[in-house]
Parts: structure tokens; C-alpha cells; sequence
């Protein structure tokens, strides 16, 4: 197995979470906070808009089952690329679009797809791209959000329907 990590900010992390909890060949995913100036930082803290961190999944995934650009794929059709600070109704700078790679060949292979993204989207995308940098993992409640609150209201209203499109987008990639 050859564990690869890339860590992905699309607005709130319950979302981008509950659906690679559900991709083919991820191993691992983890909520948490990056790519801001505060040592770690607690949710009110990142909410407050004053640390500069994104929310973000840490996505640990086996290459030779899935790769980087399926992974990117994904992201891309799951969030909206083309909304600066904010998915949907979240508005902030912790909602912002990012992608923050671990290595130089996962830089290369993010600039490609990222570029493809904008292409799509007519020039559109707001993506930041960036090395991982002043991660923390989020706090337990955070973890596994959807999992163990799927019923609650955003996750009804806001986190299901990004995991239906995910299922019905990449039907081959849902885990059994």
C-alpha cells in the first residue's frame, strides 16, 4: 500500500469529511484546522475569522487504489470553486477553497487539475493551492460529524445532499 495525504478545504469539514469517508481507497480522514497564523487554534477561535486558518480534511488515502487526481475530482464536483470565503450559506474565511498539498509531485499534480477546474468554470476559481502548513486537528465532536449526527438539521439539509452527489457523481468510487 502507498499512503499518500492531501489536505482539502471546501467549506465547512463536516462536509468534505463525510463524503471521503465514503471513497474507495481512502484510509483515513480527519477534520482539523490549516494554513493560519494561530498555534492551534479551537473552533471559536478559527470561526472568529482571526487566525487565518481554513476548515480542512486531512484525506490519507492508498495511491494504488485511488489517485490524487480522482481525489481532486471528487473535490471539485462536491464544493463550489468559484465562491471566495464561503460554501453555500457558510461566509467566512475558515469556508474558503483550498488545497494544501504534503509534496512537490502532489503540488504538480493540484496546479494541473486545478487548472482544468478553471477551464471548466470559465476562469472562475478561487481555489488556493499551498503547502499544508500550522495544521491542528479540530476537537472530537468534530470528528465523524455526519456519521454520528445525521439527523441533525444541517446535516440534513446541507451535509446529505453533497454525499448524494457524491454518490450518484462517482457511483464506482463509493465504499461497500
Amino acid at each position: 500500500m502507498t499512503t499518500q495525504t492531501i489536505t482539502l478545504a471546501g467549506g465547512c469539514f463536516w462536509c468534505v469529511e463525510a463524503v471521503y469517508e465514503r471513497v474507495k481507497g481512502v484510509t483515513q480522514v480527519e477534520s482539523g484546522y490549516s494554513n493560519g497564523h494561530a498555534p492551534s487554534p479551537s473552533y471559536e477561535q478559527v470561526c472568529s475569522g482571526t487566525t487565518g486558518h481554513a476548515e480542512v480534511v486531512r484525506v490519507s488515502f492508498d495511491a494504488d487504489r485511488i489517485s490524487l487526481r480522482e481525489i481532486l475530482e471528487i473535490f471539485f464536483v462536491v464544493h463550489d470553486p468559484t465562491q471566495l470565503n464561503r460554501q453555500g450559506n457558510d461566509v467566512g474565511t475558515q469556508y474558503r477553497s483550498g488545497v494544501y498539498f504534503h509534496t512537490p509531485e502532489q503540488e504538480r499534480v493540484v496546479r494541473e487539475v486545478v487548472a482544468e477546474a478553471n477551464a471548466f468554470h470559465h476562469g472562475r476559481v478561487v481555489t488556493e493551492i499551498a503547502p499544508e502548513r500550522n495544521w491542528s486537528r479540530a476537537e472530537d465532536y468534530h470528528q465523524h460529524y455526519f456519521a454520528n449526527h445525521p439527523n441533525q438539521g444541517y446535516c440534513a439539509f446541507v451535509v446529505a445532499p453533497k454525499v448524494e452527489k457524491f454518490r450518484k457523481t462517482f457511483a464506482d468510487k463509493v465504499a461497500a
